[in-house]
């Protein structure tokens, strides 16, 4: 069972650059940038078990997602999820599947997504239309030990996850909660 451990901190856009900017000073390796699209599904046992499943659509490939809150630290600010992961061939015969099983669409979001390895965490600078946000993903101690070396220590954590913050700052469309980037015409 893999459990996934992080840490999220909500940024303004000059926070996000200087953490980019720190990040390069530190060396971290940068791994990834890509635009995310995130399809949640909800209803039934993941309902019971506090649980989601997500599709998640970047570019030419997509993934299919588990999570499920098992708890968090005593001070509330890590996070701790069961989460299992899987590349999909077909988005649109998956998205049919998790339907037929029962569940509904709940919640879309879009974010940008930059990501770095730092030591032995993860370092994911997110950019979404309601915000920019900071997660460190590894070990309490390595996330503790990165989040001094970023000057993080001294940032407000972010608990609510990235659904949470869609249906509070997203808009109902068809009854699904949804948090997109505007699209610019191109003339």
């Amino acid at each position: 069972m893999a459990i996934e451990i992080e840490k999220k901190y909500r940024l303004d856009k000059k926070l996000l650059v200087e953490m980019a900017a720190k990040l390069r000073e530190l060396n971290a390796v940068f791994t990834a940038d890509v635009f995310e699209e995130n399809y949640l599904h909800r209803g039934g046992l993941l309902d019971e078990r506090n649980a989601v499943l997500r599709v998640r659509k970047t570019g030419d490939k997509t993934l299919l997602t588990y999570k499920e809150k098992v708890g968090t630290s005593p001070d509330g600010d890590f996070k701790h999820k069961i989460e299992f992961e899987t590349v999909v061939a077909d988005a649109a015969a998956t998205e049919h599947i998790i339907e037929k099983l029962g569940y509904r669409l709940s919640v879309v979001y879009e974010k940008h997504r930059k990501s770095w390895h730092l030591g032995n965490v993860e370092v994911v600078l997110d950019e979404l239309p309601f915000g920019y946000y900071m997660e460190i993903e590894g070990a309490i101690e390595d996330i503790i030990e990165a989040e001094k070396l970023l000057g993080a220590d001294r940032f407000e954590p972010e608990v609510r996850g990235y659904p949470r913050l869609t249906v509070k700052f997203g808009k109902q469309i068809n009854g699904v909660m949804e948090s997109r980037f505007e699209k610019t015409a191109t003339v």
